[in-house]
């Protein structure tokens, strides 16, 4: 009798412990958690754990980061998905840098007409793009204007940030999913940039018969806003891109350092000097990285307006060899391409008056980026013009990345050709485009060897003041076989430069700044920000094709089932695991001892 009496009470003991015993451990936990910050990502793909590169920009900052989100409002689901991820990304940022204050806006909450007209203009002016949704429903179809778009303010310092990547030919799900991914690379970047102290230094080589200053203002003027940007022409010049740097407060010794993180060439037309390949060549040596944009053929597409035939021919820019030293050959060729971009032209008349249209024009080709490198990521298509293709050359030391490529129906044509501009008013035979593929743009990677090892005197490999390298350390370039990547158009009615990537024949917005600039923050980055760039977020959602196939159930409403099936199952489910447990416990501790 007494031990039945000491089990029962041991028994009524035993909860009371085990709650002591949880209230410690968690004291514990906690107690440990003030010295100690970790956090437990439970997800496939880690979407709740920040790159290393982020951290390490969270540390450098040292005040309040204040962000407005003007993606607020009553939106079609997929955007309610985005607003969603970025309250995510926004709480997990704050999670590691506590003094992250952020507000979700609703600029159209005003119901007067004219008051929210004036706040879409005012966040334009402050550089916050709107875009247009369309829906469909029983009143028929309307439009909404929403501003995927973020206000960043850090020390007084304000930065417009675009939170939607749209693209052309990719569906509105696919477009949210690829801004959804970026996020962290989106926030991060525009706080790298807010907080930084000194800028990179970009510099665009003058000379050589370069594009000239109006077709570069758009991109310049972007890259103004992260970079230091200068001119600089060569000219036989030692000291151009390279500076001598003293080793010790004497100044006895000196070490050569290079003036800028990164040199673009846009579109040279003429011959390079061995002089100003020498100080390019030192200058990669030394680290440098170089983003060339190179046409090996040239046509001028304004005498093919006026006399409607052309001749391309190679042109001599005298870089053949060093870039093939490097890694890759700029072939001689003129690409055509099916997938292309159309220009306006006359295409008939009316009596005495000419009819324009918009046909397609092949020697443009519209490159629709297909690989997952950082620089290309969900990148919008490209327009380009006259592009030729590019081998890459077995090169030890050298890894080789294909950035761009034509599409899979295109046509290599060996220079020198004619180009008759009729060829757009005439069908094209497909059999001759069986070309897929072409690589048009490469990412060149290590340690190359310099073109003049071995090839100069002793006097002056040896001289310190020049500092000649035959090998440099790890860097990195880009080789573009089109100059026209870069290229901003000109208004026709007044000649004012237009924003790089937008066709005015076709009215669209094209991702030829995107390239750009993702191609420099690649070169200069040295925090390798850009490679949070790479990481794929699995959105996993509903199959929509079986969604709408039940369309005759439940009052013929296609998302009605499946919403009160994702809905009522878990609670169902956790009604009858609570049951059973319920049942199973009395089953257990309810028979008389």
């Amino acid at each position: 009798m007494n031990a039945q009496k000491f089990h029962r009470t041991s028994g009524k003991k035993r909860p009371l412990v085990q709650l002591i015993i949880a209230v410690i451990i968690l004291i514990c936990v906690n107690v440990i958690g003030q010295y100690f910050f970790t956090r437990f990502d439970l997800t496939a793909e880690k979407r709740y754990t920040l790159s290393t590169a982020s951290k390490k920009v969270l540390k450098k900052l040292d005040d309040i980061i204040y962000i407005e989100v003007y993606l607020e409002g009553d939106f079609p689901s997929n955007y309610k998905r985005l607003r969603n991820a970025i309250r995510e990304m926004l709480d997990e940022l704050r999670a590691y840098y506590p003094d992250i204050e952020y507000e979700f806006v609703n600029p159209s909450e005003s119901s007067n007409d004219e008051e929210r007209i004036n706040t879409y203009r005012l966040l334009q002016e402050k550089g916050l793009q709107y875009t247009t949704i369309t829906q469909h429903g029983k009143d028929g179809v309307s439009q909404q204007i929403v501003f995927p778009c973020a206000l960043i303010t850090y020390k007084g310092r304000k930065m417009p940030v675009q939170l939607l990547q749209e693209q052309i030919g990719v569906s509105e799900e696919e477009f949210i999913n690829n801004s959804i991914q970026n996020l962290e690379y989106t926030f991060l970047n525009a706080f790298n940039k807010l907080s930084r102290i000194q800028k990179p230094r970009v510099a665009f080589i003058k000379g050589q018969g370069v594009l000239g200053d109006r077709f570069l203002v758009d991109i310049a003027s972007t890259l103004s806003q992260d970079y230091t940007i200068e001119q600089v022409e060569i000219n036989g010049n030692i000291n151009a891109l390279t500076e001598r740097i003293p080793k010790d407060s004497i100044g006895m010794e000196y070490r050569i350092s290079n003036k800028f993180n990164t040199i673009i060439l846009a579109q040279p037309t003429e011959t390079f000097e061995e002089k100003d390949k020498f100080i390019i060549d030192q200058f990669i040596m030394h680290g440098g990285r170089v983003l060339w944009l190179i046409d090996p053929v040239g046509v001028s597409m304004d005498s093919l307006q006026s006399q409607n035939v052309t001749l391309a021919a190679p042109l001599d820019l005298n870089l053949e060899d060093q870039l093939f030293g490097y890694g890759v050959r700029l072939n001689n060729d003129l690409i055509a391409d099916l997938t292309c971009l159309k220009i306006g032209m006359i295409t008939g008349y009316t009596g005495n008056t000419p009819q324009f249209g918009l046909v397609p024009w092949y020697f443009f080709p519209m490159i629709i980026p297909n690989t997952n490198h950082v620089i290309v990521r969900n990148l919008n298509a490209l327009k380009t013009q006259f592009v030729s293709s590019i081998d890459t050359i077995e090169t030890p030391g050298i890894k080789k990345t294909i950035l761009l490529t034509t599409s899979a129906y295109s046509r290599s044509m060996r220079t020198p050709v004619v180009v008759d501009l009729n060829m757009a008013r005439q069908k094209q035979d497909e059999r001759l485009y069986n070309k897929k593929f072409l690589p048009v743009a490469v990412l060149l990677e290590g340690n190359f060897k310099s073109l003049y090892a071995n090839r100069m005197a002793t006097e002056l490999t040896d001289n310190p003041i020049i500092g000649f390298k035959q090998e440099s350390k790890p860097t990195a370039m880009i080789v573009v076989s089109d100059g026209d990547i870069i290229r901003n158009q000109l208004y026709r009615k007044n000649g004012t430069p237009l924003e790089l990537g937008y066709d005015q024949d076709m009215g669209t917005m094209f991702g030829n700044k995107d390239f750009i600039l993702n191609a420099v923050s690649y070169l200069s980055d040295d925090d390798g920000l850009i490679s949070i760039r790479s990481r794929e977020i699995k959105i996993r959602q509903l199959d929509r094709t079986r969604i709408n196939s039940s369309k005759l159930l439940w009052f013929n409403v296609s998302e009605i089932f499946w919403q009160i099936l994702n809905v009522v199952a878990p609670i169902v489910l956790i009604i009858i695991f609570g049951t059973v447990w319920t049942i199973a416990r009395k089953r257990r501790y309810g028979k008389k001892v």
